[in-house]
C-alpha cells in the first residue's frame, strides 16, 4: 500500500481554516495593510516637508559602527565629488519602497519615529532655490550621522576628474594656464612673423590666457558657479 505524501500548503491551510475565521482573516490583514500604507505616508511628509533637527533617539547597542559618519567626512566627499549635502525636503527624486522599510524597520528596532533626514546628491537631484546616487542620511548627534540607505546607480568613474577644476581656485586657475598653453600651440608656426621666437610665443600665450580666464569667468557668473567646498551644504542654486 502506498502512503500519500504530506502536503505542507495544504496542512497549513486547514490549520489556519480551523483557528481564523475568514472573513476576520481578510480584515485583519486588511487593517495591517492599511497601517503600513498610514506608516508610508507619514515618513515620506517627514521626507518631504520635515525640517533638520540635530539628534534623534537611536538605541547605540542596535547601531551598525560602519553606518555611522561625521559631518566632516561627509564635507570631504561632497567637496571631492561636487554633491550637495541637504534636507531631504529640498530632493525632487523618487525615494525607493527598500528606503522606507529600512526606515520602518531601524524605528521598530530603536523604538523611535526618526527625523531630520538628510540626503547626498548631485545638485540635479534637489529642488535648490534661486539666489547619479543619493544617500540617506538621519542625524545622531554632535555633527554625527547614520547611513540609512542607498539607492540608484554609482557616480560615473571619471566624475572626480570633471569636477576637480570646480575644487578650487588654485585648480581652475591650473586648468586654465594648460588650456592656454595648447590653444598657443596650436597656432601656426609663422602667422603673425616670419621668424619664430620665444617672445612671440609668451605674447600669444599671454592673449590666450586672458581669452581663456575672460570666457571662464563670464559663464561663471552668468551661470552661478561657485567652488564645491561653497555649495556641498548650500539649498541655493547659485551659491
Amino acid at each position: 500500500m502506498r502512503l500519500k505524501t504530506t502536503n505542507i500548503p495544504e496542512k497549513l491551510s486547514a490549520l489556519r481554516d480551523r483557528e481564523v475565521n475568514e472573513e476576520v482573516l481578510l480584515r485583519e490583514v486588511k487593517e495591517i495593510l492599511r497601517k503600513e500604507e498610514a506608516k508610508d505616508s507619514e515618513i515620506l511628509e517627514t521626507l518631504s516637508k520635515g525640517k533638520g533637527t540635530l539628534t534623534n533617539s537611536f538605541d547605540f547597542d542596535q547601531l551598525e559602527t560602519g553606518r555611522i559618519f561625521h559631518k566632516e567626512q561627509i564635507k570631504k566627499i561632497c567637496i571631492e565629488y561636487r554633491l550637495r549635502f541637504l534636507d531631504s525636503r529640498y530632493f525632487k527624486g523618487e525615494i525607493p519602497v527598500e528606503a522606507l522599510s529600512r526606515i520602518k524597520r531601524l524605528e521598530t528596532q530603536h523604538d523611535t519615529s526618526l527625523k531630520g533626514f538628510k540626503i547626498v546628491a548631485p545638485s540635479k537631484l534637489f529642488k535648490l532655490e534661486d539666489k547619479n546616487d543619493p544617500l540617506l542620511f538621519a542625524p545622531i548627534g554632535n555633527d554625527y550621522f547614520y547611513l540609512i540607505h542607498h539607492w540608484g546607480n554609482d557616480l560615473h568613474p571619471l566624475r572626480r576628474l570633471f569636477v576637480w577644476p570646480f575644487k578650487n581656485i588654485i585648480n581652475l586657475s591650473l586648468l586654465v594656464l594648460l588650456m592656454s598653453y595648447l590653444f598657443t600651440l596650436m597656432v601656426p608656426e609663422g602667422l603673425f612673423s616670419k621668424n619664430n621666437s620665444t617672445g612671440e610665443f609668451w605674447i600669444i600665450f599671454f592673449f590666450m590666457f586672458k581669452s581663456v580666464a575672460a570666457i571662464v569667468i563670464f559663464y561663471g557668473f552668468a551661470l552661478g558657479k561657485n567652488f564645491n567646498h561653497a555649495i556641498w551644504n548650500s539649498k541655493y542654486f547659485n551659491a
